[in-house]
């Protein structure tokens, strides 16, 4: 399983430096994805990489740190990238913030949701509520399984349930 990583490094600011930061994650059957060189950002006479890649194994990985070590490449920051599959819906109806907050948490039951964002509107008639809900989740699957719930959960409750596109 590939992972994707956002490393923050720190080279010397002499000619090579930059080669020689981004050389071993090919030795390591890495792929860049994406570097940032930022002469603006200066640490200790050291200047700021910013690096996206992708790498095949933890251990390819723990190689990457050990070459960058030895090649004295400070490593400021390094995290994993997590792919995320986005969708929106629009509900309008009867609906409390509780209703949302309920069937926000049936939905991470069925389907692994890695963020949320709810917004309500309170602005309609008594009767009658706007709520648009931004949803990240983990995998195509998650998203068919977040739609069918969604769908089917706001059918039987007499909420209209629109998903953007």
């Amino acid at each position: 399983m590939k992972m994707i990583i956002n490393a923050d490094v720190f080279v010397k600011d002499v000619p090579g430096q930059l080669v020689g930061s981004l050389e071993p994650i090919s030795l390591v059957d890495g792929n860049i994805v994406g570097v940032v060189h930022n002469r603006d950002s200066i640490m200790n006479g050291r200047i700021g990489v910013n690096i996206t890649f992708e790498i095949g194994s933890a251990e390819g990985l723990e190689s990457l740190k050990k070459i960058w070590r030895s090649r004295d490449v400070t490593i400021s920051r390094m995290s994993s990238v997590v792919e995320t599959f986005p969708t929106e819906y629009v509900l309008i109806g009867n609906i409390s913030p509780l209703d949302i907050e309920k069937l926000m948490n049936k939905a991470g039951k069925a389907a692994e949701i890695e963020s949320t964002d709810i917004r309500y509107s309170s602005k309609m008639t008594e009767d009658k509520k706007t709520v648009m809900i931004s949803v990240n989740v983990k995998s195509e699957d998650d998203l068919e399984e977040l739609n069918t719930f969604m769908m089917s959960s706001c059918r039987r409750s007499g909420i209209v349930c629109i998903r953007s596109v």
